[in-house]
């Protein structure tokens, strides 16, 4: 089965003047055969998420019409405009709706349900959509509306960021993208207010930004995030962030948009596969976003100099937001509004820079977690999670059946590289069920097309031997399938071994359960609403792929010796020398320098290859 969300990469999808004015043609002609003598632009089938998406529509044409002149395009926007401001703006409070900070306020909102207390809680982020949706008609509608009705729209897009910030409680959700999208509909109606209105409105959302979002940023793999549904990164939502905060620096000028958005840009880097899977997030484990990640990772892919656009979307929203018939929804349209606007072209050669909690190269990826073990590694196509043994997930020896890789001090890094070959050594001190501290040195060498994974430490007892991750997931074209066959040798015996249980909280590669699935099922709250992060540290075991240690080391260690993809034998030799522990393959010969390191407590990397 391939996954269902995780498509091509975003940076795929053409992006010149002529494919956008396509996109805006299609758009066109839908709205055209869809309008009612009302002027409802909505999808027939819309039920939620629905309070913003005639008008998303509306803002589209109004943007053709800026582009083309298309002489259709008038009498659809104004009729649609009068729907909207007739039909789904709402002033009475919503029954049920927890997060009213004032009662009957009268200012105006948007619902995420058209019935009265169906589902309330979303008439927040529809409320700031709608704002958005808003200001860019406001922006690209010159010629189409007249000044009473620019007045009244920018009347009730005050009214709007009024409820948002005076009537509500700010961001409710804890959703760091619906908060800065609030934040940038601030700062584009400003643009639209008198003058001391405005300055009132963007002090506002400048303040918003620094108190609310940025002061409660989330700290994982070394950097600050702006926190989405009680996690610091969702795969879903991070990148639609990204466009946001590209949005507010290119409509306010503001440092400290740049400034976050290069960090989360830079961060995205390093937790992304070269082939551009991930997974994981406090809200969407493997659902992709589309179209509204394109400006981000456009402008600041651009902007940091990496190719962070191989990011994996979901190319059935890869232009707009549609309903399961193909036609267009409406949401979120302001995000294809802003791309269009935006002329930044895609940054498409990998980074040079050296990330801490990445190894990258060719095809071939490792990507690191705060605690310095892989989250994802990628070779010869195939994607290896950390596998899970008695709630346990990671990769490193067990011994007992006890996971040695939680560091009990600090984790030490050392990269190096030689001619064709990237490396990383990553020491750890680790403490077992005996109480004895222990230290771990992983080596990760690859060539771009294979990885070598080399695991020492001092000598364990018993049988202990390496779990290695298990095989999720592998590439087919420009789609991702599931997969249970590890493409990999191992020194010692390798072997792949599966639950005995079929319980959520035993996963079995073979089966078509995804990660997602199993992560919600584990997930405290409902599906859409739990922590699929959390749901899945509730693993009990996996699949894993399990490898005994490697024949004929030094006496005084355990080692372990895996290589990913790759051709031909697989022999490596281990030898202890005054130096260190050297490690011969048929690639290249490594130095691991003793665990105690150099002056600085580094352990010392030397790298060579074969001739």
């Amino acid at each position: 089965m391939r996954l269902p969300h995780q498509r091509g990469p975003l940076h795929h999808l053409p992006d010149t003047p002529e494919a956008y004015d396509a996109v805006l043609a299609d758009v066109t002609e839908q709205a055209q055969a869809r309008i009612t003598p009302e002027g409802n632009l909505e999808h027939p089938d819309a039920l939620d998420d629905i309070g913003d998406t005639s008008l998303g529509v509306t803002s589209l044409l109004a943007l053709a019409h800026a582009r083309t002149k298309d002489a259709r395009l008038p009498e659809a926007v104004l009729r649609s405009l009068r729907f909207h401001l007739r039909e789904r703006v709402y002033t009475g409070d919503n029954p049920g709706y927890p997060n009213l900070r004032v009662r009957d306020s009268g200012f105006p909102y948007a619902r995420y349900v058209l019935a009265p207390g169906a589902h309330p809680i979303g008439d927040w982020p529809s409320t700031v959509w709608a704002l958005l949706q808003l200001v860019n008609v406001l922006d690209t509608a010159d010629g189409l509306i007249d000044d009473e009705v620019r007045a009244g729209l920018v009347e009730l897009g005050h009214g709007y960021w009024r409820w948002l910030t005076e009537a509500t409680f700010f961001n409710p959700q804890e959703a760091g993208n619906q908060a800065i999208g609030c934040v940038v509909g601030g700062l584009m109606l400003a643009g639209h207010l008198p003058p001391g209105r405005a300055q009132e409105v963007r002090g506002r959302a400048l303040r918003l930004y620094g108190e609310e979002i940025r002061a409660h940023r989330v700290r994982d793999r070394g950097a600050l995030l702006p926190p989405e549904h009680g996690g610091a990164y969702d795969n879903n939502y991070g990148p639609i962030s990204l466009s946001f905060l590209a949005q507010a620096h290119r409509v306010s000028g503001e440092e400290v948009f740049a400034e976050d958005g290069d960090t989360l840009a830079r961060y995205l880097d390093a937790r992304l596969t070269n082939g551009g899977f991930d997974l994981g997030g406090p809200r969407y484990s493997e659902q992709h976003s589309g179209f509204e990640s394109v400006l981000g990772l456009r402008y600041f892919g651009a902007r940091v100099g990496a190719d962070i656009g191989r990011y994996r979307g979901d190319s059935r929203w890869g232009r707009h937001a549609v309903k399961p018939d193909g036609g267009i929804d409406g949401h979120f349209a302001f995000m294809l509004v802003w791309q269009i606007q935006d002329t930044t072209p895609w940054h498409r050669t990998p980074s040079e820079a050296t990330h801490r909690h990445q190894l990258r190269a060719g095809s071939v990826s490792v990507a690191f977690d705060s605690r310095m073990t892989p989250s994802l590694i990628e070779a010869a196509g195939t994607y290896y999670l950390p596998a899970a043994v008695n709630r346990q997930h990671g990769f490193g020896p067990v011994v007992d059946g006890f996971l040695l890789c939680r560091p009990m001090g600090e984790v030490r890094v050392r990269d190096a590289s030689a001619v064709g070959l990237t490396a990383k050594l990553v020491t750890k001190p680790v403490v077992g069920r005996d109480h004895v501290l222990r230290h771990v040195r992983s080596l990760y060498v690859t060539d771009g097309t294979a990885l070598w994974l080399t695991v020492a430490v001092e000598r364990l007892p018993g049988d202990p031997y390496l779990l290695a991750g298990f095989p999720y997931a592998a590439d087919e074209g420009d789609r991702v399938r599931r997969t249970c066959i590890p493409d990999a040798v191992g020194a010692g015996e390798l072997r792949l071994t599966h639950p005995e249980s079929d319980t959520p909280d035993h996963f079995d590669a073979r089966t078509a359960r995804t990660q997602e699935q199993a992560a919600f099922a584990l997930a405290a709250d409902p599906r859409g609403y739990g922590n699929p992060d959390e749901g899945w540290r509730h693993l009990l075991t996996s699949t894993a792929l399990e490898a005994e240690p490697a024949p004929n080391t030094p006496a005084d260690l355990h080692v372990f010796a895996v290589r990913y993809g790759g051709q031909g034998p697989f022999a490596p030799r281990f030898e202890r020398t005054e130096e260190g522990l050297t490690v011969r393959t048929e690639s290249f010969t490594a130095l691991l320098g003793d665990p105690a390191g150099d002056a600085t407590g580094d352990p010392a990397l030397t790298l060579r290859p074969l001739p």
